[in-house]
């Protein structure tokens, strides 16, 4: 599956693919496209973008939304508990 974020990585958009590969998709192709794309537009499952479901919540960021959605309960895998 195709894996789309935004450019200039940084932690979270680090730790995502790593999540991702490891837990998710071994197959993940990762594209990093402008602050500025249309995101309505773009193939592929959307991460740590605004406005994404996978992406910053309230204190979550976009790992904790990973986790959430693909149900991973490794507690190695939380830096806090979830509520």
């Amino acid at each position: 599956m195709r894996w789309v974020t935004r450019e200039k990585v940084k932690v979270d958009r680090v730790a995502c693919p790593w999540l991702i590969r490891r837990f998710i998709d071994a197959e993940a192709e990762f594209v990093f496209l402008p602050h500025d794309t249309d995101w309505d537009r773009v193939d592929g499952i959307i991460f740590d973008t605004p406005g994404a479901e996978l992406g910053h919540h309230g204190e979550g960021v976009s790992f904790d939304a990973i986790l959430d959605k693909y149900e991973l309960s490794d507690p190695a895998l939380r830096c806090w508990p979830t509520s």
